[in-house]
């Protein structure tokens, strides 16, 4: 039989499951899709094109990858799902061939204060094992390690119901690596009491200064009033040391406030798990300012910032202990455990290079495992994220990436590209949503949409290769090939601004002059310390406008108009008009619409299955009042107004009886950073990243301010983006303002004043100013990586 088996050399008849070479998709409809039908061939490499805000997240995110994800929940049974996210079913009428996606996406990581590179990958508890079975003196288990396990130690009697009752005496102990005076956090708070009341003053008498804490009536002030354990009429400069001590530090305490049970606890300990244990970046702005100049974060005397307990430091491996290893370059650290020989670990000591291998070949090396994760950028966390794919035996995936070279220098491109094909050859389908010509040209197959963004979006203008993209006619295909040429004459500086002896991170002891009154770019490959210099070396001071590359926080609530703070201009202009208060056209306050709180929908929630949203039957999807919606301003009411595109609106409130020159202003910065076609009512968790870096710009244009900070502006915009983005930094900088740019993208290199490049290398191999002056100056020398890379750019 197995001879036989042998001699039949013909290929077998094709099977059924060979035809299904193709996710196809029919009908999609998904936020701005019109309709969409399109099939893209599996284990290719395909790339999506379009301009920001075209509908390219809505199909590949929201419906595609959307669509995969919940078939794979649905495969769990009822009790598991409902402990997992419900996702509802995409607006599609077809989709078929799908296969398991893996979403690689651009989120931020959780910017816990404990949660650092380490503990968000696998190396950090590789590595916790490594020292609990190798570390000399031995100081117990792998949570001995761990920053975030505290050591515990208990005693007493328990009951053991066994037969007859029996009491026995037991002990508790559990050791972990915490740091018992930063908990886990390096760095300790000293708070500045002077800001958080006025001692002259009764607590009778509003003492506290405590934003949101003045108030009388507000629950938090009432339970130190009436606790009982100070006297709210007496001056808190008249308590006496037990008062004071009560006041500041007491223990919690149930106590009865106007008939309610509430717990009382001392003023310390209370604002420390309120306010002070959340991430500072996530705070309402007056939070953030009341935090900065209240509390002082001070690296921690005990542990001195490795967050680890003395034991835990006392354990070593050939001299390096666990602290040692977190705070070591990647690189260095691969190299350190690739010199151990321990056969007793050696699985271990395999899948740990394996990891620390990945992060250097996909550029990362230059990080440290105790970086905080929420210092990371999106491009950073992108990368972060892939890691544990590379060396994955899985085939026969679909691989989802949002804009993986975001953040990349052009240097850097080329290696996140060859891992792209290299995750395609494995057998997978790749699927990259991307704008930087460099990696739409090694795709397989590209789908551009288009033509234009929101309403003007939403349909398939090209489906094939790469050449018939560039003789398409779309205007990704028509911008394809473009190459801004490096000035021919510069601007002048009108001064200087002085940083000597920068130290920030890797940044050793950099003199450099930042010109004045022109357009400089500081470029370099990630991680040479482009940012430390820029934000960490520019005083944040008077004039100073910095944008960064932080998330818009907001929920379904949020739109342009209140964002960018358009709604209170309108709401006085409606309010004036109509002579009532101006509260009476805000969705979230007194003019919302009873049935549905002001959301314009109502959400039916069913458990493990997806909620489903059903128009407002009250208000129609309006958000307000019926009362409201008579109140006009130029013939129009509040919801026609919020459904007004920014274009739309800027002519509305440009001139006639609807004139409201403080709106007019803003939507003129929103029209110039090219978001003429957004809604003014759209939520904010419906656009897509490069709109929300273009709202946050336009938003940030209003300050006044003499210099501008800019930190990659060109994420996530298209080629013709990056032309009209480039407009507007020439506006800014012939108004007089100076223009200072983080940015990798050649074409905004080629048209800078000037140009600071760093490096040579990331990490330690940065650090240093490899180049300072003009473009041509730099594309001539070609010294740099940066000069070898613009001068290809522009054929030079």
């Amino acid at each position: 039989m197995s001879k036989a088996t042998r001699a039949n050399t013909q290929s077998p008849a094709p099977r059924g499951g060979d035809r299904h070479d193709l996710i196809r998709v029919h009908g999609a409809r998904v936020n701005n899709l019109k309709d969409v039908s399109v099939e893209i061939p599996k284990r290719r490499l395909t790339v999506f094109t379009g301009v920001s805000g075209s509908g390219k997240s809505s199909l590949v995110f929201d419906t595609i990858a959307a669509e995969s994800q919940r078939l794979i929940n649905e495969t769990y049974s009822a009790f598991v799902q409902g402990f997992m996210p419900t996702l509802a079913r995409p607006e599609v009428d077809v989709l078929e061939g799908l296969t398991t996606a893996i979403v690689v996406d651009q989120q931020r990581m959780g910017a816990d204060p404990r949660s650092t590179v380490g503990t968000a990958t696998d190396a950090g508890a590789m590595l916790r094992i490594l020292f609990s079975r190798l570390g000399e003196p031995h100081i117990g288990p792998p949570g001995a390690y761990a920053f975030n396990v505290p050591s515990v130690r208990a005693s007493g009697a328990i009951t053991v119901e066994r037969g007859a009752k029996t009491t026995v005496k037991a002990t508790f102990n559990r050791t972990g690596g915490m740091c018992a005076r930063c908990e886990g956090r390096g760095s300790v708070t000293d708070i500045d009491l002077t800001q958080l009341y006025d001692d002259s003053k009764s607590l009778a008498e509003g003492a506290f200064t405590i934003p949101g804490w003045k108030s009388d009536s507000q629950w938090t002030v009432q339970v130190y009033a009436q606790s009982g354990f100070v006297d709210p009429d007496k001056p808190i400069s008249r308590y006496t040391k037990k008062e004071m001590r009560d006041f500041l530090y007491g223990e919690p305490v149930k106590v009865k406030v106007n008939g309610v049970n509430l717990t009382y606890e001392g003023l310390i300990p209370k604002l420390q798990k309120s306010i002070l244990s959340k991430d500072k970046e996530a705070m309402q702005p007056h939070i953030r300012a009341f935090v900065e100049r209240a509390v002082t974060f001070t690296t921690c005397p005990e542990c001195d910032g490795t967050r680890l307990s003395e034991g835990a430091r006392s354990s070593k491996i050939e001299g390096i202990s666990i602290a040692d290893a977190c705070a070591m370059q990647i690189s260095d650290l691969a190299a350190w455990v690739r010199g151990l020989d321990a056969p007793s670990v050696a699985p271990l000591l395999d899948a740990l290079r394996q990891t620390l291998d990945s992060f250097v070949e996909i550029g990362l090396g230059y990080l440290s495992l105790d970086r905080p994760s929420g210092t990371l950028s999106g491009g950073e966390a992108q990368r972060v994220k892939m890691i544990r794919h590379l060396g994955s035996s899985l085939t026969d995936v679909t691989y989802v990436f949002d804009e993986p070279t975001i953040g990349l220098h052009p240097h850097d491109i080329q290696r996140m590209n060859a891992l792209l094909l290299r995750l395609r050859d494995k057998g997978n389908t790749v699927l990259v949503v991307e704008h930087k010509p460099e990696t739409i040209a090694i795709a397989d197959h590209v789908v551009d949409l288009g033509p234009g963004a929101g309403p003007g979006g939403g349909t398939i203008c090209f489906e094939g290769t790469v050449e018939g993209l560039r003789t398409g006619g779309t205007i990704t295909g028509r911008h394809f090939g473009d190459r801004a040429a490096v000035k021919d004459t510069v601007r002048e500086p009108t001064g200087t601004l002085e940083i000597r002896g920068a130290t920030a991170n890797n940044l050793r002891e950099v003199d450099v002059d930042v010109p004045l009154g022109v357009l400089t770019v500081v470029t370099g490959v990630a991680g040479s310390g482009k940012s430390s210099l820029v934000h960490g070396s520019i005083p944040a001071g008077e004039g100073v406008v910095s944008i960064d590359q932080g998330a818009i926080r907001g929920s379904r609530r949020s739109n342009p108009a209140t964002y960018t703070g358009l709604l209170d201009p309108i709401r006085k202009a409606f309010a004036k008009a109509n002579g009532v208060k101006p509260a009476l056209f805000s969705a979230n306050s007194e003019g919302a619409c009873p049935g549905c709180n002001g959301a314009g929908v109502v959400y039916t929630d069913l458990a493990m299955m997806a909620a489903v949203a059903t128009t407002c039957e009250e208000c129609e999807g309006k958000r307000f009042q019926a009362a409201v919606l008579e109140y006009r301003l130029g013939g129009r009411d509040i919801s026609e107004v919020l459904a007004m595109s920014v274009t739309e609106a800027e002519e509305f409130f440009g001139a006639g009886e609807a004139a409201t020159p403080a709106a007019h202003r803003i939507l003129g910065r929103l029209a110039d950073v090219g978001l003429g076609y957004l809604s003014l009512g759209q939520p904010l968790t419906t656009l897509s990243g490069g709109e929300r870096q273009r709202l946050k710009l336009a938003t940030h244009m209003g300050e006044k301010g003499g210099v501008y900070v800019l930190d990659e502006p060109t994420a996530g915009l298209h080629l013709a983006d990056v032309e009209q983005l480039l407009h507007l930094l020439d506006r800014l900088v012939d108004s007089g303002k100076s223009v200072i740019v983080v940015e990798h993208h050649q074409a905004v290199m080629a048209h800078a004043d000037w140009i600071i490049d760093l490096g040579p290398g990331a990490g330690h191999d940065g650090g240093r100013v490899v180049f300072e002056g003009t473009p041509a100056e730099l594309v001539a020398g070609r010294a740099t990586l940066t000069g070898e890379h613009l001068a290809a750019y522009v054929g030079a």
